[in-house]
């Protein structure tokens, strides 16, 4: 851009944000707060969006081209304003604008809320699928729920994880258009009854579901696409008579079960009530998204049959996978298909992405359950099961979607797609090998590998300016849209003066952190010490009770012998766990409690240290991953689908301390041995290593580091006001280890050992953390869209040429 462009463009967007200030906001600048600043600009900002997301639509439209609908129960797009700016060319322009009118820019995007619209890797992984389609041209639309509250908002008392409502919605959220035109009639419960030959659905609960549109735009501003969310509102806004009678909570409830459906990201389905809200909340993000892809195809195309030419519908794990007998009901029901014609249809359209090898995360609903929320679609998914069975003779039968009273959701995603993809090259490999063995022999091809990817835009470009801004200097402008550049780091490796700059880039993410978690934590942190980072859901095969046991195990050895040579470490946890899991609710409890002991001791001082800072999220990635030493892996093999928290850490110069396991195996053999810090049992070896009752008790009688951490646990050192809060979970290392942390543990203990001689060792550290870089671009999610559009989708980019 061309000086004189750019004076324009700056003062224009200057004049744009006073505009908003005054007119949209009706605030005067010497009596505005952070949060008008934020808006005005979000609002400045956004304006530039509008010509190339019209004109994406405009396009799509008049090419009739084909559109991806990507179904997702989560989307965790975290801010959206420095993302936005970042994208269109802006950030910088941003920066200095908001500086010369009095506003520090940092806190202004320190005052967006995170939209609390996912819970981890999931949500995340489709945050950036959007992104990237958006960057390649792809047509699409992402659909999910506009949940009012969201996961949860965590916070510690005493340790102890504490759930309160999230309310981002609290404030306007200047990124979203409502669609009061985009509203659909969802139906619940009521009879089927059969009407001259045809089943007629009269539901017994009614609610709409409204579109709120998001712009997504793609780097350089050059296209965009929507990410729909469906907010519930009342088919009856409340019953008068009875309000008028004096009983108004039953005059409300119309109201109440609207507001239920989208106000809070998967409850706690421990209860029967729970589980019936999660799946009418499935069924509600389907049925809208659905009747709302319908609606557009039949706008402008008459025969249905042309529907897969047109339409590709991605089904983000197994939350969506209603989608196959409702896209049926609507197409027989409503617009008067056969059955058999219709499942076919149904077939060419959807893929599912399975994303999980953990038998509970597979959902099976009760046929009690569903039957009674979904009772046409009960008979529907009996007709699919029996048509599958009559086509397949050769299926065993213990396989099938309706097996002992429960309906199973992965085995009807499956048999309802044409194509079914794991997210890495392991699990993929695991999914036709152990989860779907028999569908997979009946359905040879259906099963692909689509591994998964990142957005380096907001993961490297945006989250860290130090190492993004020495890589744009030493291999030039580019890279951000092809990511496979980074190799032409490599072989600047070598060179000391790349080295010591890419040691400045850490250490300015270090000293930001170190301020950060000193003001946040009251926590003292020396950039100079290790920084070992494990940020994810909380759960047992994610292991961070592995973790915090080897925590231990280096206070006792530093506690022994206080004078040795340590490598100062500060251990950084974060995550959340799901409100009814009390396993990993307590692990996050003794997570605290040992952080508490070790910050205290005066013995042990700087060279150990334990934070855990409360309510992780997408904002708390971006600070954590950028200053990040080592970056902690360290699932039971075979239990991890992808992961993508390792591929933001490579990216950003941490090596890897994990076992081989999902995306880690990918990233062992892009990133070479040497540079990666393997332990571990394999997939292989877990599976045999089970066959033993006693596999758990035998790992710790073999080891006496592990028997004096489990000791110290059990007898209260970490929680004194209460000796025996452990012994639940130290009676599980040793008789319920599931997960193998006690077969595991001298050998994490061991890799950790050499992490700490690595560390000891500048050189040698800085060129693994290098190296790590220079060899992450296979883990672009732009890569990962590719695959899609290729191998499951048949899409072109309509910015191709």
């Amino acid at each position: 851009m061309a000086v004189t462009d750019q004076i324009l463009t700056k003062t224009l967007l200057k004049s744009d944000i006073l505009r908003h200030l005054t007119f949209t906001l009706g605030k005067d600048a010497p009596h505005a707060s952070v949060y008008d600043w934020r808006m005005a600009l979000s609002y400045a900002i956004r304006d530039r969006i509008m010509e190339p997301w019209f004109a994406s639509t405009r396009r799509t439209w008049g090419e009739d081209r084909k559109r991806v609908y990507y179904l997702s129960m989560e989307f965790l797009i975290g801010r959206l304003l420095e993302d936005a700016t970042i994208n269109l060319g802006l950030h910088e322009m941003a920066e200095t604008t908001m500086a010369e009118l009095g506003q520090d820019f940092r806190e202004i995007i320190g005052n967006e809320p995170d939209a609390a619209l996912g819970n981890g890797g999931l949500g995340r992984l489709a945050a950036c699928f959007m992104e990237s389609m958006a960057t390649l041209g792809c047509p699409a639309y992402g659909y999910g729920i506009r949940y009012e509250h969201g996961l949860f908002r965590q916070r510690f008392e005493q340790g102890q994880q504490v759930e309160t409502p999230e309310d981002w919605l609290n404030q306007r959220n200047p990124w979203e258009f409502d669609r009061p035109e985009a509203t659909y009639t969802i139906g619940f419960k009521g009879e089927v009854v059969t009407r001259d030959g045809k089943e007629i659905w009269t539901p017994g609960e009614t609610v709409f579901a409204m579109g709120h549109d998001t712009p997504v735009i793609g780097w350089k501003g050059r296209w965009a696409n929507t990410l729909r969310l469906w907010g519930a509102k009342p088919t009856t806004m409340f019953d008068l008579d009875r309000f008028n009678r004096g009983d108004y909570a039953a005059a409300a409830e119309p109201e109440t079960l609207a507001r239920t459906l989208s106000r809070v990201l998967y409850p706690d389905d421990t209860t029967y009530q729970g589980k019936e809200l999660r799946l009418k909340q499935e069924f509600f993000l389907t049925s809208a998204a659905l009747q709302d892809i319908l609606r557009r195809f039949t706008s402008s195309h008459g025969d249905l049959r042309k529907l897969p030419a047109h339409v590709a519908i991605q089904m983000n794990d197994t939350h969506p996978a209603i989608a196959g007998p409702e896209l049926i009901r609507l197409l027989v029901d409503e617009h008067g298909l056969r059955f058999e014609e219709a499942l076919e249809i149904a077939q060419a359209c959807l893929g599912y992405t399975n994303h999980t090898l953990l038998p509970e995360a597979l959902e099976r609903w009760a046929t009690f359950t569903f039957g009674n929320v979904l009772p046409r679609h009960m008979q529907i998914v009996e007709q699919i099961d029996s048509w599958h069975r009559r086509t397949y003779p050769g299926r065993p039968h213990y396989v099938g979607i309706v097996k002992h009273h429960e309906v199973r959701m992965g085995e009807l995603a499956f048999i309802m797609s044409h194509k079914v993809n794991g997210v890495s090259a392991l699990h993929s490999d695991l999914v036709k090998k152990n989860l779907f063995p028999e569908l997979d022999k009946l359905h040879p091809g259906r099963i692909i590998n689509e591994t998964n990817g990142v957005t380096p835009r907001r993961w490297l470009k945006m989250a860290n300016r130090p190492l993004s801004g020495l890589i744009t200097e030493t291999i030039g402008e580019g890279w951000e849209a092809d990511l496979d550049r980074l190799k032409e780091l490599e072989p600047h490796v070598p060179d000391q003066g790349f080295l010591s700059a890419f040691d400045a880039a850490k250490r300015q993410n270090k000293v930001a952190l170190a301020n950060w978690l000193k003001a946040d934590l009251g926590v003292s942190v020396s950039p100079d010490a290790l920084f070992d980072v494990q940020i994810k859901r909380i759960h047992e095969y994610k292991r961070q009770l592995l973790n915090i046991l080897e925590t231990v195990a280096r206070w006792q050895a530093i506690r022994a012998n206080p004078t040795a040579n340590w490598v100062p470490r500060v251990k950084i946890f974060g995550g959340k766990s799901a409100p009814g899991y009390v396993v990993a609710k307590e692990i996050i409890h003794l997570i605290n409690d040992v952080g508490a002991t070790i910050n205290a001791d005066p013995v042990v001082g700087d060279r150990l240290k334990v934070v855990y800072p409360a309510n992780y999220n997408v904002s708390m990635a971006e600070r954590l991953v950028p200053a990040a030493d080592l970056s902690e892996q360290i699932s039971t093999a075979g239990k991890e689908a992808s992961g993508t928290g390792n591929m933001k850490f490579m990216i950003n110069g941490a090596p890897t301390i994990g076992t081989l396991d999902g995306a880690n195996v990918e990233i062992l053999q892009e990133v070479g041995r040497e540079n990666f810090f393997l332990f571990g049992l394999t997939a292989e070896e877990v599976v045999t290593r089970r066959e033993d009752p006693d596999h758990a008790k035998k790992a710790i009688e073999a080891s006496q580091v592990l028997q004096d951490v489990l000791q110290n646990i059990a007898e209260g050192v970490f929680s004194p006001t209460q000796k025996d809060r452990y012994h639940g979970l130290v009676h599980r290392v040793w008789h319920h280890d599931y997960f193998l942390v006690a077969s595991d543990f001298d050998a994490f203990l061991a890799a950790q050992a050499e992490t700490d001689a690595a560390y000891a060792d500048r050189n040698r550290w800085l060129t693994m953390a290098a190296m790590n870089t220079a060899r992450s671009g296979f883990f672009s999610s732009d890569r990962t869209i590719r695959g899609y559009m290729t191998d499951i989708w048949s899409v072109e980019s309509a910015l191709q040429g």
